[in-house]
């Protein structure tokens, strides 16, 4: 079994966390920590798809230049080769799982047009 207090840990971003709950060679499954008022930076991935799917907190979501957000129990399919970004514009932690096929870390392209 795997949760948060034994996957493996990661910090990204500023004051940011990640922990990989599955980490195959087609498949990553991390639940991420962003707290209010941080972001990550606009990218794109050029062979992963993710899932974004929030657990607490609420998460604005820019995908392709239109905003989403997303509350708990909600979630956003992303594309590959479609630009976003993630970001925590609340008062509370933001707690989310992303799914990626295939695993995206190495597979990030930095995007700041638009």
């Amino acid at each position: 079994m795997i949760s948060k207090e034994n996957a493996q840990h990661y910090q990204w971003g500023d004051q940011c966390d990640g922990w990989h709950l599955a980490k195959t060679e087609r498949l990553s499954v991390i639940q991420e920590l962003v707290p209010p008022g941080k972001a990550e930076t606009r990218h794109y991935h050029r062979q992963a798809e993710q899932f974004f799917f929030v657990l607490s907190g609420t998460a604005t979501l820019e995908v392709s230049s239109t905003l989403f957000e997303l509350q708990a129990q909600q979630g956003k399919h992303v594309p590959a080769n479609t630009p976003h970004q993630l970001s925590n514009l609340g008062t509370e932690p933001l707690n989310f799982l992303v799914v990626s096929t295939p695993p995206s870390h190495g597979d990030r392209v930095e995007h700041l047009d638009e």
